[in-house]
């Protein structure tokens, strides 16, 4: 077996001299040291982990407490009739506005004669203008529950409570009357407003809250409402607005399904837009 020359020896030239090597110094001056990381159990480098995106935290939207023409158009369009109809009550002949409200007004008289126009024009005044506490809260709740729900189903919310309410409490007022219990000035009173709707709306927002958001709004609205009846200030119209607070619990069912919100419109819209890539591929 022959012998494979090592060393300096199979570098040599014809002569037998070893063969200069090149100058090498600086040639690794500009590769830094790296010191290679030890994967799992000291096994050698392993792979940099990927960099994973946080997602940006949901800024707070403070405008959409307020209805808008596009996100929320019945809710908008309502205020703005209920914004003429006050300005109307604020600083029209007093007179004048008291014959307004006397024709409007949901009392058993003009429930016989005509109940579905008085209904309607009953609902398009605020008692007590826009400084009145269901001012404010049907500018809250009814846009939060628009935005949710869609305009279709707050509509309707509104006007099972403002509806239901209103024949809840004036029919027992007819029947007493009919069966002698109340004199028959009992049949004429003044009875307008949003409150009704308004205090249905909360019932009804408050079951698409969380568990605890949902009692704990149920339980500061039905107590300020408990605390008005026992005041006996407006026995009928408090017992009106705990009947239609408890009309918008009962609507759970109906505002929980999915529907034509604005959620479910983009929804139908995405998965439309998927259909009609896939259809095309």
């Amino acid at each position: 077996m022959e012998s494979t020359p090592t060393g300096t020896a199979a570098s040599s030239g014809p002569t037998g001299s070893p063969t200069p090597l090149p100058d090498a110094r600086g040639l690794l001056d500009g590769v830094p040291r790296q010191r290679a990381a030890a994967g799992p159990g000291g096994r050698g480098p392993s792979a940099p982990r990927p960099q994973v995106p946080v997602p940006d935290r949901p800024r707070p939207r403070p405008w959409h407490l307020l209805p808008t023409p596009a996100g929320t158009p019945f809710t908008f369009f309502y205020a703005f009739v209920l914004a003429v109809t006050s300005y109307v009550a604020a600083h029209a002949d007093p007179a004048l506005v008291r014959v307004l409200h006397e024709n409007s007004s949901t009392d058993v008289a003009h429930l016989l004669r005509t109940p579905v126009p008085v209904l309607v024009a009953s609902a398009l005044w605020v008692a007590g203008g826009v400084a009145s506490p269901f001012a404010l809260g049907f500018l809250v709740v009814l846009t939060a529950l628009e935005r949710r729900v869609g305009g279709v189903r707050t509509a309707g919310v509104f006007l099972l409570g403002h509806v239901l309410a209103t024949l809840a409490t004036e029919v027992p007022v007819g029947l007493a009357v009919l069966v002698g219990h109340l004199p028959d000035s009992s049949l004429h009173r003044l009875d307008y407003g949003i409150s009704f709707g308004v205090a249905a709306s909360v019932g009804a927002w408050a079951g698409l809250l969380g568990p605890w958001p949902g009692r704990l709004l149920l339980a500061a609205s039905g107590g300020m409402l408990l605390r008005d009846l026992l005041a006996l200030t407006d026995p009928l119209s408090n017992w009106g607005h705990l009947i239609a607070l408890g009309i918008g619990v009962a609507t759970w069912p109906w505002v929980r399904r999915p529907g034509s919100g604005p959620r479910e419109r983009q929804g139908a819209a995405a998965a439309g837009a998927r259909a009609a890539r896939a259809w095309c591929d």
